[in-house]
C-alpha cells in the first residue's frame, strides 16, 4: 500500500525563503522604484533577516536594474546597552565594505539625537526626571525624532520615500491590530505610514512566527560575510528581544517593555533590565556598574528632597485628585546624579557620557542659576 501524502505541508525553510526574496526583488523592481529603500536596522533577529533579505535580493538582480538607492539606517540614542551597539558597529560595518566591494546601491547610515535632546542634557542638564511608564519623554526624542527627520529628508527630495522594517504580526496583539489597520490600503504591498507624511512602509516577513525567522538566519549565511552566530550568542546572553525602530508613539509602547529587553542601558521604564543583568549571569561582570546606575537613578525618581516643586514652565501643578505632581530634578540632584555618572564611566572604563554634553549640561545649569538669583535680567 503506497504513503498517503498529507493534504497540505508547511512550507520546508528553503521555499519560504525563496518566496520572501522573490517578494523583496519584485518590490525592489516595481513602478516605485524611483522612491529610496530606508530600510531600518536594529541588529536584532528581525532588522537582520530584513537586511539579508534586500542584500540578497540585490545581488540576485543585474547591475543595470539596481536603480532604486537603499538606506540601511540604524539609530543610536546615545545610552544603547554597550553590547548592542559593538555587534551594531561590527555588523554595519560588514555591510558597508560588502556593499561597496559588490558595487551595490547601499548606504549606511545611523541617527542619533540632536545635543540638546539627548538623554544626559534632559535628565541632568534640565532636570527632566527618568521616564516612567506615564512619562516615557526618551523614546520621541531619543528614537522617533532622529530616524524621522532621515526620513523626512529623502521624502522632500525624492517626492516620497519607502520604509523597510521587520514588523511580524507575531510579536504582539497591539502590533497585530496596528498592521491590520493599515495594511493593503492602497491595494498593494506598501502601506501609508500614520504619522510620517510621503512614507509608505513595507513589511516582508509580517507573517513571520518567531521560530521561522531563528530557522531562517540559522540555515544561511550572511550575504555579507561570515554567519548570523554573534546574533544568537547576543541574544543568548542577554536572554533577549531588541528595542524595535520606532517611528511614531503608537508604536512607541514596544519600547522599554518586557517583550524588547535590548535598548537603553539607562531604561528605567523597565522594573529590571533583564539584557543586562544576563549578560552579566553570563560572566560579563563588568556591566554590573551600568546595571546598580540605573537601579540607583529609577529609585531616586519620585524623591521629593529631590524634585523641585515647580515645573519649568513655573506653575505648580497637580493631578485630578489634587496629589502634586513636582517639577524636574533640583540643580543639586543633578549634581548628584552627574557625579555618579562620572564615578560609573571611571569604574566602567569607557565613555558614558560626550564631552559636548557635559559643556551643554554646565551651560544650562548657569542659565538657570542666573534666573534664580537674578542676575543679568536687569533686577
Amino acid at each position: 500500500m503506497g504513503t498517503v501524502e498529507p493534504l497540505y505541508a508547511e512550507p520546508n525553510v528553503d521555499s519560504l525563503w525563496r518566496e520572501i526574496l522573490h517578494e523583496v526583488r519584485e518590490e525592489y523592481l516595481s513602478e516605485s522604484q524611483h522612491y529610496p529603500w530606508i530600510v531600518g536596522f536594529s541588529g536584532g533577529k528581525d532588522s537582520t533577516l530584513v537586511a539579508h533579505a534586500v542584500f540578497e535580493a540585490l545581488l540576485s538582480i543585474p547591475p543595470s536594474a539596481r536603480t532604486r538607492p537603499v538606506h540601511i539606517v540604524s539609530n543610536d540614542t546615545q545610552v544603547e546597552s554597550p553590547f548592542v551597539v559593538a555587534h551594531l558597529n561590527e555588523v554595519t560595518e560588514q555591510i558597508r565594505r560588502a556593499a561597496e566591494n559588490l558595487d551595490l546601491p547601499i548606504d549606511v547610515a545611523r541617527t542619533q539625537p540632536d545635543l540638546d535632546k539627548t538623554f544626559w542634557t534632559l535628565l541632568i542638564g534640565k532636570g527632566y526626571p527618568s521616564p516612567n511608564s506615564n512619562m516615557r519623554w526618551c523614546t520621541d526624542r531619543l528614537k522617533i525624532a532622529p530616524t524621522s527627520s532621515y526620513i523626512r529628508k529623502y521624502v522632500s527630495e525624492c517626492g516620497a520615500a519607502i520604509v523597510v522594517l521587520g514588523v511580524r504580526s507575531a510579536e504582539s496583539n497591539k502590533r497585530q491590530q496596528t498592521i491590520q489597520r493599515y495594511q493593503n490600503l492602497r491595494n498593494s504591498r506598501l502601506n501609508e505610514h500614520n504619522d510620517l507624511s510621503g512614507a509608505l512602509v513595507y513589511r516582508p516577513i509580517v507573517h513571520l512566527t518567531t521560530d521561522d525567522v531563528w530557522e531562517l538566519l540559522g540555515s544561511m549565511d550572511a550575504p555579507w560575510g561570515g554567519t548570523h552566530g554573534a546574533l544568537f550568542k547576543l541574544y543568548r546572553d542577554a536572554e533577549g528581544g531588541e528595542c524595535p525602530v520606532v517611528l511614531s508613539k503608537e508604536e512607541a509602547p514596544g519600547c522599554g517593555t518586557a517583550n524588547s529587553r535590548f535598548g537603553c542601558w539607562t531604561c528605567t521604564v523597565v522594573e529590571k533590565d533583564r539584557s543586562l543583568q544576563g549578560y552579566i549571569d553570563a560572566g560579563n561582570h563588568q556591566y554590573r556598574p551600568l546595571v546598580d546606575f540605573r537601579d540607583w537613578l529609577k529609585s531616586i525618581r519620585n524623591d521629593p528632597m529631590r524634585r523641585q516643586a515647580m515645573r519649568r514652565n513655573g506653575r505648580l501643578t497637580f493631578d485630578a485628585t489634587g496629589r502634586h505632581i513636582p517639577g524636574p530634578f533640583t540643580i543639586q540632584a543633578r549634581r548628584e546624579i552627574l557625579d555618579r555618572l562620572l564615578a560609573t564611566q571611571a569604574e566602567f572604563d569607557s565613555p558614558l557620557i560626550s564631552q559636548a554634553e557635559l559643556d551643554l549640561i554646565h551651560e544650562i545649569w548657569a542659565k538657570e542659576l542666573q534666573q534664580d538669583t537674578g542676575v543679568g535680567d536687569g533686577n
